[in-house]
């Protein structure tokens, strides 16, 4: 399942069902096919439309494009997205590390850092054991370890501080 949001409002669940798309959980079919580099024919429910991709960064999901005489910006969350923002973790700090919070009840394995220590974007922080699988918790962002919460072998619950970022 996709998770998209056109320039910035409307937002809506796609996803593709035996090979049909699905939006919002009702059936979309199209027809669709290239006619040059980054330029598309599409029908769909009777009516035809061109679009072309002006811009694509692929590392921020986002692209820019023209269908018809209309512009729009498309932002993409696609599963592990939706992952990381259900358990806190997705990173929108920009290049500043936040203090870490465990995003799941577990085990702290082995804490990776010490107090004082200056981290990169991911750089690995420590290892969370949970549901029988190792999770190894990266820095959002730069910054310096000010304090280390908890201690190896301690359960952690989900939402509580680990490490404090300064």
């Amino acid at each position: 399942m996709l998770e998209v949001k056109v320039n910035e409002a409307q937002a809506m669940q796609l996803e593709f069902k035996d090979g049909v798309p699905q939006v919002n959980g009702v059936d979309c079919p199209w027809d669709m096919q290239v006619v040059g580099d980054g330029q598309f024919h599409i029908l769909m429910a009777g009516r035809s439309y061109n679009a072309t991709v002006l811009s694509l960064n692929k590392e921020e999901k986002t692209a820019r494009i023209r269908v018809n005489a209309n512009e729009y910006t498309v932002n993409v969350k696609d599963r592990f997205d939706l992952l990381l923002k259900q358990l806190g973790m997705d990173a929108k700090a920009g290049n500043k590390a936040n203090d870490l919070k465990a995003p799941m009840p577990g085990l702290i394995l082995r804490m990776m850092v010490e107090e004082g220590q200056e981290v990169k974007k991911g750089d690995s922080l420590c290892v969370l054991e949970a549901m029988k699988m190792e999770n190894v918790l990266k820095a959002a962002g730069d910054g310096v370890v000010k304090k280390i919460v908890v201690k190896e072998k301690t359960t952690v619950e989900k939402g509580q501080l680990m490490i404090q970022m300064g």
